[in-house]
């Protein structure tokens, strides 16, 4: 109790109890989530919430009101990202919240290979084009990790676009936000770009996400590309075609199993050397290629 009779709140067993909430939700990474829930409520770190764990440091009432709340939000299957308003990718803090994608840790290892072609590219000003955008988040850090780069976002979506401008807005402004569709975006760049780089909507239309998180929350236009999930990488291949100048590099993102189907598409538009490239657990998550 505190002085005054009110009942005192330790971060280990508030992150106890929240876990154990969760674990019956069904919520994956469940102790990691408490943690992450409670250093918002507390406006800390992760980092600080586990070292007031260890020695019972208490928490104040109305940071343990807000982050009960947190947490029951969570046991729907809000994604975490939604409750906290941000996403974290490289070195960046993104806004995101319903309407736009939440960026995923793997598509941190496949923005690599873009930022690598741009800063092996033997122009002073390379111009490199994310492609259907979203949170802005493969944009923003070729941007802000090749500073001599230009770089154009393209993002459709007009319950998107609000979290893409607001993005890059927080990180200086210079990508250039551009409102169109992958299909046909920016044919003032013909033949002047140096890498595309795109996250496209894979999943095909029958396979509906088992998570909630994804299913529930994920905007439709950002995760279902057609019959064989590769309707929009043949869209987007006939663009960076487009735009790219010989020996440009086009990087898509894809599912684990759509590797030989995304090389097939872009050899059979004559892209050179087409390449798959797993991720950091293994599995097949990003195709190159030369234009």
């Amino acid at each position: 109790m505190t002085s005054d009779g009110q009942p005192t709140f330790t971060a280990d067993r508030l992150l106890e109890e929240a876990t154990a909430a969760l674990v019956a939700h069904g919520v994956p990474s469940a102790r990691v989530d408490a943690e992450l829930l409670l250093a918002w409520a507390t406006d800390t770190s992760r980092g600080a919430v586990q070292a007031r764990a260890m020695t019972g440091g208490a928490i104040a009432a109305d940071h343990v009101d807000r982050f009960r709340h947190a947490v029951a939000r969570r046991t729907t299957r809000e994604p975490l990202q939604h409750i906290t308003g941000e996403a974290h990718f490289r070195a960046l803090t993104l806004a995101v919240g319903p309407g736009v994608f939440v960026p995923r840790p793997e598509t941190e290892g496949v923005v690599q290979f873009g930022i690598d072609a741009l800063r092996a590219a033997a122009v002073p000003e390379p111009v490199a084009v994310d492609l259907g955008s979203g949170s802005g988040a493969i944009a923003i850090a070729m941007d802000t990790e090749v500073p001599n780069a230009v770089v154009y976002a393209v993002e459709r979506s007009p319950e998107a676009l609000p979290w893409t401008r607001r993005n890059v807005d927080a990180h200086g402004g210079t990508v250039r936000l551009v409102e169109g569709d992958l299909a046909d975006a920016l044919p003032e760049l013909d033949g002047t770009v140096s890498v595309v780089v795109s996250n496209p909507p894979y999943v095909p239309d029958d396979m509906v996400p088992v998570d909630p998180e994804v299913r529930d929350h994920d905007p439709a236009l950002a995760l279902y590309g057609g019959a064989d999930g590769l309707d929009a990488v043949r869209a987007l291949t006939e663009t960076a075609w487009r735009l790219l100048v010989p020996g440009g590099l086009l990087v898509i993102e894809h599912a684990e199993q759509q590797g030989a189907g995304v090389r097939e598409v872009l050899a059979r538009r004559g892209f050179r050397t087409p390449e798959t490239h797993v991720d950091l657990t293994g599995r097949d998550r990003t195709t190159t290629a030369t234009r």
